[in-house]
């Protein structure tokens, strides 16, 4: 999570990027940078090549088909399914900033990318990161007011408040990227070798000989913003839910209500767990090989499985497609 790399700034101090000594006036004009990918064993390119040409495939497809089909279908025209529109979408996004790049490399010689290509993909990382998190946010909210205010639901989640939830999520994203990539067009850089498969603020930040320092600081409160936030409203969401599924007294009931929420507390658990993994986790020499593993799941993997996990236990979601096929066959 772009970010979260920052996170680990303050509890991991050593994996903070060291002051160099080289002055500025001794390195010339970075123009590109070089990617170090996910493996230097050529034997394995290919085969990387195919792999993730078939994730990326799946999750444009899954969630261009479950854009599409929460438009074409008048029964989903909910809050719940406007949210996840927004989510699908954002995931489609998310994914394509890094996964074509990383197609590319697969095949390439040279693992090279401009410095404004580095900055541009960067910047639209952070926006869709932070709108993801932000989104599954919302979502969290929504399914809160559905399970704990049933009667008000329509009232609460009227069409205003969820374009205005919605808006709120992409100027987060906008907002939180401009600063911190701004932040990072500063930086003179000295090194062109980029130890990951694509430009994030904390790779980045150690090939800087200037000092970084402030930058850290900066960057490490936005994300601390960010994730203390969309976090602990998650959390107490769920606390209410758990309270008021408690409280139902028939078993249909409570697991009609759980259901409801199922999907998505599978989709903030493999999101928030994955980056916990990768930053709450002791920092060892050999660290390099687990943070990549920890960086493609919730990259390219998570946006893959979203609209898996969204369709595949859903019964609204179910119907609505088989309608479409036979809408759509005879």
């Amino acid at each position: 999570d772009g970010f979260l790399l920052s996170w680990a700034l303050l509890s991991h101090p050593h994996r903070a990027p060291k002051h160099r000594r080289m002055a500025a006036e001794n390195h010339s004009t970075v123009t590109e940078f070089i990617l170090r990918g996910l493996t230097n064993q050529p034997e394995l390119q290919l085969p990387l090549f195919f792999l993730f040409l078939g994730i990326y495939l799946v999750t444009m497809i899954g969630n261009l088909g479950m854009f599409t089909l929460i438009c074409l279908n008048p029964q989903l025209h909910t809050p719940m399914y406007y949210f996840l529109s927004n989510l699908s979408l954002v995931d489609l996004c998310y994914s394509s900033v890094i996964t074509p790049k990383m197609l590319v490399n697969f095949v390439s010689e040279k693992n090279t990318i401009s410095y404004a290509g580095c900055l541009s993909q960067l910047y639209f990382f952070l926006v869709f990161v932070i709108a993801e998190c932000y989104m599954l946010t919302v979502m969290a909210y929504d399914r809160y007011v559905a399970i704990c205010s049933p009667l008000l639901y329509n009232v609460i989640m009227c069409h205003q408040v969820c374009f205005l939830l919605v808006a709120v999520v992409y100027a987060m994203g906008l907002i939180g990227s401009t600063v911190e990539t701004g932040l990072m067009l500063k930086l003179s850089y000295c090194e062109l070798f980029i130890s990951h498969y694509f430009c994030d603020i904390l790779p980045l930040m150690k090939l800087s000989c200037s000092s970084t320092y402030d930058i850290e600081m900066t960057v490490f409160f936005l994300a601390g913003f960010n994730i203390i936030v969309t976090s602990l409203t998650v959390l107490i969401s769920y606390v209410f839910i758990l309270s008021s599924i408690l409280r139902i007294s028939s078993t249909e009931g409570r697991s009609k209500a759980f259901s409801t929420c199922s999907s998505h507390l599978a989709a903030v658990g493999m999101f928030y767990g994955s980056t916990a993994f990768m930053y709450l986790k002791p920092s060892t020499a050999s660290s390099l090989a687990q943070e990549n593993v920890a960086s493609v799941f919730y990259t390219t993997v998570i946006p893959m499985l979203n609209p898996l996990i969204y369709s595949l236990r859903n019964k609204e979601v179910k119907a609505a497609m088989q309608k479409t096929l036979r809408r759509k066959v005879f």
